[in-house]
């Protein structure tokens, strides 16, 4: 049998109970990350246990949305379940992308319970270098 000493875990526990597992009408918050690495946008969620095949990513306009969903490991019938603390359900996170994203070319990979999402930023967005010319009609005026 397991011993716990935080008394706030329990707390979370009974919450998780109480609140019920997420459902596609309700899902539960995703941990994630997101920064800029070069010319890429990086956003990882954090998804452990979750298979690819119960992974969705849409994107619709600039709306990026990510769910998940954790199903139960099925037990043999003599396995009596002690403690029960990971999360099952459905997991779902928004993100609104800016417009200098390429959201044409988003790559995703999943491993080791991270879902990485990369996006790249549109050549737009890009800094570039505007060339000064001079003007071919213009005359000097002499006094």
């Amino acid at each position: 049998m397991l011993m716990r000493t935080d008394p706030f875990r329990e707390l979370d526990r009974l919450a998780q109970q109480l609140m019920g597992p997420g459902t596609w009408s309700k899902p539960s918050a995703m941990p994630m990350d997101a920064f800029r690495e070069g010319d890429e946008y990086v956003v990882a969620f954090d998804l452990p246990g979750v298979t690819p095949d119960a992974i969705d990513v849409d994107v619709e306009r600039n709306m990026l949305t990510v769910k998940a969903e954790r199903r139960p490991v099925t037990r043999a019938d003599d396995v009596q379940m002690e403690l029960s603390e990971r999360p099952l359900g459905v997991f779902s996170r928004q993100i609104v992308l800016a417009d200098t994203l390429d959201t044409e070319h988003i790559r995703a990979d999943y491993d080791a319970g991270v879902l990485t999402l990369r996006i790249p930023i549109a050549e737009r967005a890009k800094p570039r270098k505007i060339s000064i010319g001079a003007g071919a009609g213009q005359k000097e005026l002499s006094g």
